[in-house]
């Protein structure tokens, strides 16, 4: 789960992270008030969306005069926000962040990251903040450092001084990072983060630290375990259709395909979409019906698929192991008459009961394409969604 900006700052000042004073605006008056409290002469304006490149973007004034913050607030609210991350179709901006102006005298980029092939946590710092940090991977990537936690997802002073002294500060800045890091470190293990990022790290005119932006990432797994980071997600930010797969209890997640796909198991999903992109097709989804495929789940799996208009046709791909293919079957007929199912549909069924399963679907009246292998399965759609095209 991603946060914004603002929330992300707020978590990071409860850690003891430095952050520019700041305040919350919907309304172009909002946005005046908040900067009448803050001090000048000089405020920003930074729209709030999940995605970077905003100030790419135009999502980012630098304002020197309340009149000027007035004039930024009007220009982004409401916009449809385009950047690199977002997409040609953009996000609009619901709300903006108005804070204080910092003196910058550098930049770095730091971050705390869960790297999945080490299995652990890793500090990630760079004396090249400001920018893409896949960009200096790319250009220069001995201008990034790292430093693994350990098992007990600890970082040791003498890492954190090591990564800060890679980055040229002085030994009063380091002491300042060091202190900064473990903060950083401590929210990301008690918040279950999969990534919290600062970019940039300011290095003031005085010679301070100061986190200018900040993202972070949330193990949606861990979630209930955090009511207030739970509490911080944006309904707005979603996916329409991946809300709609939530509310419904159905794992759904949204590509750009038009083949759309339900199956039971996540690494069989995987497979499949697999499968379908080698028969020439490009998957519209990734659904997980689970373990409990029952009627009622291929039912709302069918509604959240149809209201995505750019699926032409359906791959149901189930392995019945504890669930039976013939329970699953008499589901996919009675939900497949519930919603109304008209688009082509190809169901692959294996494992328990599969023969009765079969069955149901040859005797149900209804026109179900059937498949004995997933590669079978995954050719006929592939035909089908081609001749609806």
């Amino acid at each position: 789960m991603n946060i914004h900006e603002y929330q992300a700052k707020g978590l990071l000042a409860e850690f003891g992270v430095p952050v520019p004073q700041g305040g919350l605006a919907t309304t172009v008056q909002e946005a005046r008030a908040v900067a009448e409290k803050l001090a000048g002469p000089v405020w920003v304006v930074k729209a709030q969306i999940h995605a970077g490149g905003r100030g790419k973007g135009g999502g980012v004034k630098v304002c020197k005069s309340l009149d000027a913050v007035e004039e930024a607030a009007r220009a982004i609210l409401g916009m449809q926000l385009v950047t690199h991350q977002t997409g040609p179709e953009g996000k609009k901006v619901h709300k903006v962040w108005v804070e204080q102006g910092t003196d910058i005298a550098r930049e770095l980029y730091l971050a705390v990251v869960l790297d999945r092939g080490a299995q652990c946590l890793t500090v990630m710092a760079s004396p090249d903040g400001g920018m893409d940090i896949e960009a200096v991977a790319a250009s220069t990537p001995e201008r990034i450092f790292t430093s693994r936690l350990d098992s007990a997802h600890q970082l040791w002073p003498f890492q954190a001084r090591e990564l800060f002294f890679g980055c040229g500060l002085t030994p009063a800045q380091i002491g300042e990072g060091v202190r900064l890091l473990q903060g950083l470190v401590r929210l990301a293990v008690a918040k279950d983060a999969t990534l919290v990022e600062i970019n940039p790290l300011a290095v003031t005119g005085e010679g301070h630290l100061v986190a200018l932006d900040a993202k972070m990432n949330f193990d949606e797994s861990g979630l209930k375990r955090h009511p207030d980071v739970a509490a911080m997600e944006d309904p707005e930010e979603c996916d329409p259709l991946e809300r709609k797969g939530q509310e419904l209890g159905v794992n759904y997640v949204r590509l750009n395909g038009y083949v759309g796909t339900m199956v039971n198991g996540a690494g069989l999903a995987m497979a499949t979409m697999d499968a379908i992109k080698q028969a020439g097709a490009e998957p519209a989804n990734f659904l997980d019906a689970g373990g409990g495929a029952d009627e009622d789940t291929v039912a709302a799996g069918f509604s959240v698929m149809l209201s995505d208009p750019h699926v032409r046709g359906i791959l149901l791909n189930i392995f019945g192991g504890i669930l039976r293919c013939d329970v699953v079957a008499q589901g996919v007929v009675n939900a497949a008459k519930r919603v109304n199912l008209q688009l082509p549909l190809v169901v692959r069924l294996e494992g328990t009961n599969v023969a009765e399963g079969r069955r149901i679907l040859r005797e149900s009246g209804l026109k179900f394409e059937t498949a004995d292998s997933m590669a079978e399965a995954a050719r006929k759609i592939a035909e089908l969604t081609r001749e609806a095209r």
